[in-house]
């Protein structure tokens, strides 16, 4: 059976000077925004047909790189014409939505102190985009 090869990519790129635990939750949150229906692959099954929810079809790639490459690769982006996420520092601070959304709204896009972006596009869109990070350890 020939191995699945995607045209797309979905990428994360986190801010390196993050702690684990922040790490992780930024993560979290981005891969949310990127669920769209049609990067959903079918529920799981086990062998006793537990169900299970469906994941991403495609593997989600998690970058790392300075607060000025993470700058760019925002830059880029938008530059580009493609959907973005972003998590911001001030975030952290925040418990539900609406004051997520309000502390986004309240910083204009050239002053947001980015902790981390999702993005989804075509391969060579996203690898151009993320110049300058590097693959997660």
């Amino acid at each position: 059976m020939e191995p699945i090869r995607f045209d797309t990519k979905i990428a994360i790129l986190l801010r390196d000077d993050l702690p684990g635990w922040q790490r992780l939750n930024v993560t979290a949150f981005l891969a949310s925004a990127l669920a769209a229906p049609e990067r959903i692959g079918e529920p799981y099954l086990d062998a006793d047909d537990t169900p299970y929810l469906p994941m991403f079809r495609q593997p989600v790639l998690v970058f790392a790189g300075s607060k000025e490459v993470l700058t760019a690769a925002h830059a880029r982006a938008l530059g580009r014409g493609l959907p973005l996420a972003v998590f911001t520092s001030d975030l952290f601070n925040t418990g539900n939505d609406r004051d997520n959304r309000a502390a986004v709204r309240a910083v204009h896009r050239d002053a947001l102190d980015l902790v981390g972006i999702g993005v989804h596009g075509p391969r060579n869109k996203i690898d151009k985009i993320l110049k300058g990070a590097r693959l997660h350890d």
